[in-house]
């Protein structure tokens, strides 16, 4: 079957451990979209951290971003869905992290804020390369509408809180450990799998003929739902059980690879 529609994760799967993408994979995403495959970014992070990267790539295909909480246009802007959490939800969410004393950060019209600058913060910044605003204790009152909630901790911490907030929330709100320290936190019927339903859809492409590659928690909705799901080399144990297939890693032109082998004529 052919490949119509590809879904790229971006960060230890498009980007390499400089978060940059490399020529390589540059040159086969530009060689998919000349043969008429639509290629887009599927990412947990913001809209505004994507596009600089979308843009680079002249990726004229609407993406996914916030895990799917938003899916909007690269360059004309338009918004095709956006699907945030319940304010009371986020509510519940934000109180119990200030009553454990954990680190959260939200999410409102695709802006960044926290209650304070600390190593979390400045760490998440770097590589999303978009500023934290710091509201204070204000960030606990939750409101407008949160895209996405990031919680950050140990790697132990992190299954611990996953853990936790699963028995406390249920089927309330999605959740994922994306990086080993990070959990995302979005609305209940938001995951990249879903997202990249509804797009393939919109674009009238068939689920046989949908590649998704990616390497960690939350890509694994993305990759059961694609006909052709590859996972990284570098991607978690996990990820490879539920993968059809396998590509090199981040930081051996393993998107590059993907491309080349099953989706370009």
């Amino acid at each position: 079957m052919t490949i119509k529609l590809i879904a790229l994760d971006m960060d230890d799967t498009l980007l390499d451990s400089k978060l940059a993408v490399s020529p390589r994979a540059s040159a086969a995403i530009r060689k998919a979209a000349e043969q008429g495959i639509k290629v887009t970014i599927a990412t947990g992070r913001m809209y505004r951290s994507a596009v600089p990267y979308a843009q680079q790539l002249g990726l004229d295909v609407p993406l996914i971003t916030y895990n799917g909480g938003l899916i909007k246009s690269c360059f004309s802007g338009e918004t095709l869905l956006h699907r945030p959490i319940d304010k009371d939800i986020a509510r519940e969410v934000l109180s119990l992290c200030r009553e454990q004393n954990l680190y959260i950060q939200t999410y409102v019209d695709d802006n960044l804020y926290v209650k304070e600058q600390n190593e979390y913060s400045e760490i998440y910044s770097r590589m999303s390369r978009v500023p934290a605003i710091v509201v204070g204790d204000s960030l606990y009152a939750g409101e407008g509408y949160s895209t996405k909630m990031l919680i950050m901790s140990s790697k132990e911490g992190i299954r611990e809180i996953y853990n936790s907030f699963k028995k406390i929330f249920g089927n309330k709100l999605s959740m994922a450990i994306s990086k080993p320290t990070f959990m995302e936190i979005t609305h209940p019927e938001v995951n990249k799998g879903k997202a990249l339903a509804y797009l393939a859809d919109k674009l009238m492409i068939k689920q046989d003929e949908v590649m998704a590659v990616g390497d960690s928690g939350n890509d694994v909705d993305m990759l059961k739902y694609a006909g052709w799901g590859v996972a990284m080399g570098n991607a978690s144990a996990a990820v490879k059980a539920i993968a059809r297939l396998e590509t090199a890693s981040n930081d051996a032109d393993g998107v590059a690879e993907a491309i080349e082998r099953y989706a370009l004529n």
